[in-house]
């Protein structure tokens, strides 16, 4: 069965696919980046503190200091359409987009620009009724799924009846998303060959998060495990660890970092690295991973770090979303 929208006057698609992605500086420079990262940490989802501690060591401290340094980061790996997630994230619409011709696509950030809001707004104008929301977090957190639904629901109330709004939770065991993972790995190693070992790394959150419920570190979890298996590597070959920690607090181990380093003095020359919680490359993937952690493994004695690119726009990434949402839209049209 094919979800077929019933089209507006103009013949127009009532219905549409929103793909969420986190967000991006317009431009690697210390101003844009200032800009992203003041909206980003505002988000109570991402930082807790009281706003009246906060907010003064955000601007007046942390954004001085690290905006220039992140900026130069950005600046390593910019692409000639802006940043590699938002140049993928859009392509990875265009993708979606191709499969799905009876309805319409469309891309925004949580932070930064595209926004939510004004793309949900320009869809309604277009004849927009009904919005299937898709995080591009095959994980679920509170710190990014619950986020998107926040403005997701704040949309939905202030349209009322005029607009039906859902959002995919999580696809972390999704058979085709799995599949496409670990086609991408297969890939890799057909080009490459295996390294010692394969190591997913996924972003890291606060362990007080976990401690409260968040269930991310479960999906990340039972992720590795359906990626491995699907693999039929032996366990012993694959490791899962976390990245990009920020501040002090103890964050979901183990680090990266670290264990890159302490497999190099183990005497692993070579490891492969995916990172399966990104679903487009960014700044996480192409310079924390790619650039500073290849580094510290060869200074800890390893030989080579060979980074595996995430799905990005691929055949077989825009094929696993756009059945995702197919099956969305299909089952929420079962219990209208």
């Amino acid at each position: 069965m094919t979800t077929t929208p019933s089209p507006d006057a103009q013949g127009t698609p009532s219905t549409a696919v929103l793909l969420v992605n986190l967000g991006t500086p317009d431009a690697p420079t210390a101003p844009a980046v200032r800009r992203y990262l003041a909206e980003f940490l505002h988000d109570h989802r991402v930082v807790a503190l009281t706003r009246w501690i906060w907010c003064p060591l955000l601007h007046f401290i942390i954004l001085p200091l690290r905006g220039p340094k992140v900026a130069a980061k950005y600046a390593q790996i910019w692409m000639e359409g802006g940043s590699p997630l938002a140049v993928h994230t859009r392509d990875l619409a265009a993708a979606v987009q191709a499969r799905m011709p009876e309805l319409r696509v469309d891309w925004a950030m949580r932070y930064g620009q595209p926004s939510m809001a004004a793309t949900v707004e320009a869809l309604r104008r277009d004849g927009v009724r009904r919005l299937l929301v898709l995080p591009l977090y095959p994980q679920y957190s509170t710190t990014t799924t619950a986020s998107v639904e926040d403005v997701a629901g704040r949309i939905a109330r202030d349209a009322g009846p005029a607009l039906q709004v859902q959002t995919v939770r999580e696809y972390h065991v999704d058979p085709v998303w799995v599949a496409a993972v670990a086609d991408s790995i297969r890939a890799h190693w057909a080009t490459h060959g295996q390294a010692d070992r394969l190591l997913c790394s996924f972003h890291g959150i606060p362990q007080r998060l976990a401690k409260a419920g968040d269930p991310y570190p479960q999906h990340c979890e039972a992720g590795f495990a359906a990626i491995v298996d699907a693999l039929g590597l032996p366990r012993e070959r694959a490791v899962m660890t976390y990245q990009s920690r920020f501040g002090r607090e103890p964050w979901l181990q183990p680090y990266t970092d670290d264990t890159l380093q302490a497999l190099a003095r183990e005497g692993v020359k070579t490891v492969d690295v995916v990172c399966p919680g990104f679903a487009v490359d960014c700044l996480e993937t192409l310079e924390e991973i790619s650039v500073e952690n290849a580094h510290l493994f060869r200074e800890a004695g390893g030989e080579a770090l060979r980074y595996i690119p995430c799905l990005n726009a691929s055949d077989a990434h825009a094929d696993a979303l756009a059945a995702l949402a197919r099956r969305h839209l299909q089952a929420q049209e079962g219990l209208a």
